[in-house]
Formats: structure tokens, C-alpha cells, sequence
């Protein structure tokens, strides 16, 4: 793996509305990234289980779940959460901890400067990945530098049109690791890893032509629309249908954000879309055929994920003149750094 291909991964991606109209500086301090999660279930009171409403300041998910492994005396593997968070962030999640009939220990012993547990309850069942309807993001962005009225100008259409939906660069480790990993894979299949760095190696994989598709897509301006044969995913929802016909009611359903045009997640099968769609995906994947040979390869099955991801609720105030406060939500698996990357280029 070069370092040219993290570049091609994450930096250089087209941007939907060209170079953003400003500068800034962002994660000045962990408070300029607040993030609460929204659970789809919330405990219910009986049960095995414990789940734990945590706030976190600069801390990894998975540190806090080895640290209340340790405080509860159970295995790291029964301990459950729905997603992972920022780190360099103040953050808001459920974990669970697998308690059958036993007490409880003092959850307060997990309190420090970092980590404060703020609710806890019995629930049924284990907090599984993914069991969440998306995030709340409060973002302060300092130093701004650039045409404020441009950036109002540039959050206005944010906000009713949304922004590509790509990958953010935690997605590919540190420096690319997770990348440098996918392709030593692929070169050796029988290279040991563990379950949790083979996962996010291949994630990484996945990840880099996925944000290829879209950025050619965002290039030719098909990535809030429609192109022949397009895999079209239906709003809030995993199912999807492949375009025979664009007509007035499929236009106006793109329009009201009911449905959005798709791209891969690589693997083995052949692909769903038809066409003009196909023939554009083959040819950015063709450019990579090391990582998409190589998804097939371990049995990925090829799945779809949308290229636009809507903002809701996107909202905004000036704490001062260089200091914009952004508050939005986004559904799960979606990066708020595709958000941020459309409105301001980092200092």
C-alpha cells in the first residue's frame, strides 16, 4: 500500500459544491466535538444485562469497555456497545455488561476526570453493534478565515441537499494501517490476525472504493441523482431496487430524499446495477482490482451503501466572528467529517 492510495482514500475526493469557502480550526479541544449517541432501544428495567449511559472526554470506546470489564469481573466479550466514538471528542453511548444473577459493583468506581457513568438500568439483552437510529453532532469550528457569507451560503444548500456520503478517515487507522494491513492480507491469506483488526482491515478495503465510486459520481454530478441501472436505496432502510425507467416519480423521490442512488461495498457475487451505472462502477474498481480481487477472494459478499447522507436538524450560530457552532444529526455509519469537509477546509 503507498501512501498515495490513503491520499486517494480520504484527501483526494471531489468535493459536491467545490473547495469549501473557508478555513478553520477544528478539535481545538475535546468540547468542539460533542457527540450523543441515539439508541434505537433503550433499557427496560429486568434482565441479565446492565446497561451503563456513559459520558466519555478523550477516551476510546474500547478502552472503556476493558476498563468496565475489569470493574465488573466479566470477560471483555461481555461487554456490548453499539458503536464506536471519537476519541479526540465528548461523547454520550449505552454499554451493557453481562450480570446474570450477580450484584451489581459500585459503578461510580469507573468516575474519573475522563469518564463519568451517568444512568445505569437492567435490560434483557446485550447492547449489539449497530443498535442505534444515529448520532447528534455539536461541532464549534475556531479561527475561521474565508467569506462567511460564502459558508452561510454553503450551509443553507448542506442542509436541504445533504453531503457525499463517504468514509471518514478514522475508517482507514492511523496513517492508513488499516489499509497497509488489507493488502498484506490479501498477499498472504493466511496471515494471523486477530477478529477485530481482520475486520477493520478489510472495512478499510471496502471503504477506499466505495469513496472512489462516489467521487467520481460527485465529479459527473449523479450522486444526489440517478444514473441507468442505478441500485436505488430506500430512505432510512438497507433494501434497494435497480432503476428500469427515470421518470417523474422517481425524480421527485430523489428530490424529497425517499430514496438515494447507491454504491458498492465490494465482494464476491455479481453486482446488482445495470448499464450506465455498472459500466462506471467496473471502471473506478478496475483501478483497484488488487482490494476488490481480494474482498472477493475472503468471501465478502458485495453489499450497497448510499451515496448521499442527508443532515438533519443542521442548525448554526456565531459565538463570535471566527467561531461557528454546527449542530446537525446523521444516521448510523455515517461520518460527520463528510459534513464538516464540505463546509471548511482544516487549518
Amino acid at each position: 500500500m503507498t501512501d498515495d492510495w490513503l491520499e486517494l482514500a480520504v484527501h483526494g475526493l471531489a468535493y459536491a459544491g467545490g473547495m469549501p469557502p473557508a478555513y478553520g480550526v477544528l478539535r481545538r479541544q475535546p468540547d468542539d466535538f460533542r457527540v450523543t449517541e441515539l439508541p434505537s432501544v433503550e433499557p427496560d428495567g429486568s434482565g441479565e444485562h446492565v446497561w451503563l449511559w456513559i459520558r466519555k472526554r478523550s477516551e476510546n470506546t474500547d478502552h472503556v469497555a476493558m476498563l468496565l470489564s475489569k470493574l465488573a469481573g466479566v470477560h471483555p466479550r461481555n461487554i456490548g456497545y453499539a458503536g464506536q466514538k471519537d476519541r479526540h471528542a465528548v461523547t454520550e453511548q449505552w454499554f451493557s455488561v453481562h450480570l446474570p444473577g450477580r450484584a451489581e459493583p459500585d459503578w461510580q468506581g469507573l468516575d474519573s476526570d475522563t469518564i463519568t457513568v451517568l444512568r445505569h438500568a437492567r435490560h434483557g439483552r446485550k447492547l449489539q453493534r449497530g443498535t442505534l437510529r444515529g448520532n447528534e453532532f455539536v461541532i464549534t469550528v475556531r479561527d475561521i478565515d474565508g467569506s462567511c457569507a460564502e459558508l452561510e451560503e454553503r450551509l443553507q444548500r448542506v442542509g436541504t441537499q445533504g453531503v457525499p456520503n463517504y468514509f471518514g478517515a478514522q475508517r482507514f487507522g492511523n496513517g492508513g494501517g488499516n489499509l497497509r494491513t488489507a493488502t498484506q492480507l490479501f498477499a498472504n491469506p493466511r496471515m494471523k490476525l486477530s477478529r477485530n483488526r481482520r475486520s477493520m482491515a478489510l472495512s478499510a478495503a471496502r471503504s477506499l472504493l466505495f469513496n472512489r465510486v462516489l467521487s467520481r459520481r460527485v465529479s459527473d454530478g449523479s450522486w444526489n441523482g440517478v444514473l441507468p441501472g442505478d441500485a436505488m436505496q430506500l430512505a432510512r432502510s438497507h433494501s434497494f431496487f435497480v432503476v428500469d425507467t427515470v421518470d417523474a416519480e422517481l425524480v421527485q423521490r430523489i428530490a424529497s430524499h425517499d430514496i438515494h442512488a447507491t454504491g458498492p461495498l465490494a465482494g464476491s457475487g455479481d453486482s446488482p446495477v445495470r448499464d450506465a451505472c455498472r459500466a462506471l462502477e467496473a471502471e473506478v474498481l478496475a483501478e483497484f482490482d488488487s482490494l476488490a480481487d481480494g474482498l472477493a477472494m475472503v468471501g465478502l459478499k458485495q453489499e450497497r451503501r448510499a451515496l448521499r447522507l442527508p443532515v438533519t436538524g443542521l442548525r448554526w450560530q456565531w459565538l463570535d466572528e471566527t467561531t461557528l457552532e454546527l449542530a446537525f444529526g446523521l444516521r448510523a455509519g455515517c461520518y460527520a467529517t463528510s459534513v464538516l469537509r464540505e463546509l471548511v477546509r482544516e487549518k
